[in-house]
């Protein structure tokens, strides 16, 4: 499969929208609990710095995203954060990879100076690995920063990397 990456638009609103649920209702990986649909999703899209999508270059399908957005404000404005999302059915296909370096480069043309993690769930072996891969440094670990479930609590790592 050949992977491409362009900027959301509009008529992608179904598919990444059910993409980012699949994620949403694993609860292993996103902090958010409720679900996006319709307008209001599209609309949390469209409201990101920058939205990326990536597609199967053969048949045009969806096939993952990324937001990014800034990570504070005023003088921390030049910090950045993302979000990742695939398929579940094709995890592991190296998709992940390609929306981080898209990511990566997409921020740097946006004016940021970092972008930052801060929470990335410490059993999200192939997430960690990846980051690691591409240089992200580990800042440290909030224990029981991340609820799965209603009374598990697991551990999360902060990294960032710069831009």
């Amino acid at each position: 499969m050949e992977i491409g990456i362009r900027e959301f638009e509009n008529r992608d609103r179904q598919a990444v929208i059910a993409i980012w649920n699949q994620v949403v209702e694993d609860g292993t990986a996103f902090p958010q609990t409720e679900l996006l649909e319709g307008e209001s999703g599209a609309a949390f899209f469209q409201a990101q710095s920058y939205t990326g999508v990536a597609y199967d270059k053969d048949t045009g399908e969806i096939i993952g995203l990324y937001i990014l957005h800034p990570n504070n404000v005023g003088r921390c404005g030049h910090i950045c954060n993302a979000s990742y999302a695939v398929k579940k059915d094709l995890r592991g296909c190296r998709i992940g990879e390609a929306l981080v370096v898209h990511c990566l480069e997409q921020a740097k043309a946006l004016g940021f100076r970092l972008l930052q993690f801060n929470a990335v769930v410490k059993s999200n072996a192939a997430a960690i690995a990846l980051y690691e891969k591409l240089g992200f440094v580990e800042l440290g670990t909030v224990p029981g920063g991340f609820r799965i479930g209603e009374d598990t609590y697991e551990d999360i790592v902060l990294y960032y990397h710069t831009l």
